[in-house]
């Protein structure tokens, strides 16, 4: 199979990229949305 082709380290770093971005985003929205939300609830 061709899969051999994707083992190239453009595609790991490609791949991490991606994956730190979400992660970045991911802890963004709880800090701006679900921190916040939790603070004014229990308040």
């Amino acid at each position: 199979m061709a899969l051999e082709e994707f083992d190239h380290p453009t595609w790991l770093t490609a791949v991490g990229t991606f994956v730190s971005y979400g992660l970045i985003l991911l802890v963004m929205f709880l800090l701006l949305f679900v921190v916040p939300y939790l603070i004014f609830r229990v308040v």
